[in-house]
């Protein structure tokens, strides 16, 4: 290895090769496909991701903002019910075209390989470096911020690990719901290994590898009701999350080998997750358990109650999910404008 002469503890760097940028997406072969083709019984879709200006504001994340539309722009005027005849007064048409400044994990979104980094000794000389999956390097790999928007266009961008390998994959196969909301409805309730497994058992969820599991707790389905004015007190007070802290959880997680982890929560764990105690510890330890040492590819804020209704009303837990998000080169992020078809 070029990069790292060892790895992280229980991580899969090197597993798919020294250069892999994909990590657990690999699981998702042909084959997975198909056993995802095979789920769809009624050809109903369904679509898990919110509007992308939900949930309204900056309550749930000061630095995320809601997208702003505006016109695009020349010489001749902002193109936005513009009437082509001032252009030529044979023509007829009337054009609009715009733009919009957009935060990339403001709503429904995926978290590429290089959203959550970790402080770790890869070369062994006992000075842990920022690192990524599979060892890109900060500063390197993935570089920014810059004062200056530099010579390519960009003040920060992902040569590595960005969310185009995601798109260019791209993002299909089984889909596997658990039901969280149904067990332990929308009150604020951290879900480690025994809460999860006692959900999976109770509605017969099996989950196999290459599998994309996804929680819904009823989160994204509160924020909806918020009408776009999220409650302070209540955005990061509700619904289940997952706990980072539990190490079987973690252990699971890497022994189920899906190939993604998606919730309609804020952020599938518990933020800030229980207390780590005096060590160094990661402050998000599921985003560094499956980001930074498995290749685990995280969606969040997912809009998931109607296909869960619908999931449960008929018994099933299984479906085809298309997932793919924005082939946008450098990108740490992604809106996720993901389809169910069961």
């Amino acid at each position: 290895m070029t990069r790292w002469t060892h790895r992280p503890d229980g991580s899969t760097w090197g597993d798919w090769g020294e250069d892999d940028q994909l990590g657990r997406l690999n699981l998702l072969t042909p084959a997975k496909v198909r056993e995802g083709i095979a789920e769809v019984r009624e050809g109903l879709t369904f679509c898990l991701s919110l509007p992308l200006d939900a949930p309204g504001g900056n309550v749930v994340n000061p630095r995320r903002v809601p997208p702003v539309l505006s016109p695009t722009s020349d010489e001749n005027g902002f193109r936005y019910n513009f009437r082509t005849g001032r252009l030529d007064a044979r023509h007829l048409d009337v054009v609009c075209d715009d733009k919009v400044a957009l935060t990339l994990q403001y709503s429904s979104q995926w978290d590429s390989l290089c959203h959550v980094g970790a402080m770790f000794d890869a070369d062994g000389d006992g000075a842990p470096e920022a690192l990524f999956y599979n060892g890109f390097r900060s500063g390197a790999d993935v570089v920014g911020p810059l004062a200056e928007v530099g010579a390519d266009g960009h003040a920060c961008y992902a040569y590595k690990l960005g969310v185009e390998n995601m798109a260019e994959k791209p993002i299909q196969g089984r889909g596997v719901l658990v039901d969280l909301e149904k067990h332990f409805g929308r009150t604020q309730t951290y879900v480690g290994y025994d809460e999860l497994a006692a959900a999976m058992d109770a509605d017969d969820v099996v989950v196999e590898p290459g599998d994309m599991l996804l929680l819904h707790t009823g989160y994204a389905t509160e924020l909806l009701a918020m009408g776009g004015t999220p409650h302070p007190e209540r955005v990061h007070a509700m619904c289940a999350v997952l706990d980072g802290r539990d190490e079987r959880l973690l252990q699971w997680i890497s022994d189920s080998q899906i190939a993604a982890l998606i919730a309609d929560n804020y952020g599938v764990e518990a933020f800030p997750a229980k207390d780590g105690g005096p060590d160094p510890h990661a402050a998000l330890p599921i985003h560094h358990h499956c980001l930074f040492k498995l290749g685990l590819n995280l969606g969040e804020m997912w809009y998931l109650e109607e296909l869960a209704l619908w999931l449960r009303e008929h018994e099933r837990s299984r479906f085809l999910l298309t997932a793919p998000p924005l082939r946008l080169p450098g990108a740490v992020g992604s809106p996720a404008n993901a389809i169910a078809t069961v």
